[in-house]
């Protein structure tokens, strides 16, 4: 028996909303906003690049940055703001979002262009992890912090089942250094047509060996923290100074194939690592965290990990991408690997 409640609820513009809680949710839902959507992507190929870029016009309009009380993630009140979860009280919400890159019915692609043109098949998907508007991975309680993880668990099975869809990636943008538009505590899941070029060249590491397996003994000068069959750790080839990623210490393919006591201990890891960016400088860390598991047909050799990016490379200092990374796909990172592991170990 699954350790969760689940609530599927049609909005009246026709998305899907997925409502998790640890006890079911039975109240009527109030009042909807009703407002027209046309969300119309399509694909194009990058020859030089040899991948594809996702062209979504209709994201130029979509919310920016709102005041609290008109927050679209908040739970909606009665006779108040409706916002995109129509119940009073919700524990964690998944819905289709207003401005996807990706959709399950795209149109046909413009014609005439004079590069290969691809319908943007998919789906995505806004992940709110609580009703309260402040908050983190780290402030979420132990209790719902697991029940977040079943639900990017439940995601994953939901995702992968779609016709067409070639991998499914949750992500969390967090602050404004990386660009959020939304402050409340929130992540969103991308599923794909293709396998992007990066899950591309990791799939084929994994494939030619156990790239995770053979790191992991030479580790103890970057690890940051653990939990029984998990390690946190600085890459020693980081690209950002406070670069960390979160895996099994056994290989798997995703998050699906974790043990009840694993999926709790990878949640409580998640926490404590977002807990130490958070104190790291006293203050809300941006950064982007990544699910990398195995894209379709990989589940055998990939090995499941989370990659955190941090922008910042000291307190009031941004690490900005500039010529050699962007241009050449080349980093240059500021601060060891080994130092600032042992920051974020000593930190707490």
């Amino acid at each position: 028996m699954l350790p969760y409640y689940r609530r599927v609820h049609r909005k009246v513009d026709g998305r899907e909303l997925v409502l998790y809680g640890l006890h079911p949710l039975e109240a009527p839902p109030l009042p909807e906003l009703r407002e027209p959507l046309s969300p119309n992507p399509h694909l194009r190929y990058h020859p030089l690049r040899q991948e594809w870029v996702v062209y979504a016009a209709h994201r130029q309009e979509r919310t920016f940055l709102p005041p609290k009380e008109h927050c679209p993630l908040c739970p909606s009140r009665e006779g108040g703001f409706p916002t995109e979860i129509p119940f009073p009280h919700f524990q964690v919400a998944v819905f289709e979002n207003r401005f996807p890159s990706l959709v399950p019915n795209p149109a046909p692609p413009p014609e005439g262009l004079p590069v290969p043109v691809g319908r943007a098949l998919g789906r995505c998907e806004v992940v709110v992890y609580t009703e309260a508007h402040v908050g983190s991975l780290a402030t979420l309680t132990e209790e719902e912090r697991l029940l977040l993880a079943w639900v990017w668990r439940d995601r994953y099975r939901a995702l992968y089942a779609l016709e067409g869809v070639r991998f499914v990636m949750p992500f969390e943008n967090r602050g404004e250094a990386v660009g959020v538009t939304l402050h409340h505590p929130h992540g969103q899941i991308y599923a794909y047509p293709f396998v992007p070029p990066i899950l591309e060249r990791e799939s084929q590491a994994f494939r030619e060996r156990p790239v995770l397996l053979e790191l992991f003994p030479h580790l103890e000068p970057y690890r940051v923290d653990g939990e029984e069959g998990f390690l946190a750790f600085v890459p020693p080839f980081a690209r950002y100074p406070y670069e960390v990623w979160v895996a099994p210490l056994e290989r798997h393919p995703g998050l699906w194939t974790f043990s009840q006591g694993e999926m709790a201990a990878f949640a409580r890891l998640l926490g404590r690592v977002v807990a130490r960016y958070d104190a790291l400088f006293g203050e809300a860390f941006p950064y982007v965290m990544v699910f990398h598991a195995a894209p379709l047909g990989e589940e055998r050799t990939f090995h499941f990990h989370v990659e955190f990016y941090p922008p910042k490379r000291a307190k009031d200092k941004l690490k900005f991408l500039a010529g050699t990374e962007l241009g050449a796909g080349t980093f240059v990172v500021d601060a060891l690997p080994e130092e600032t592991a042992k920051r974020l170990r000593e930190v707490l």
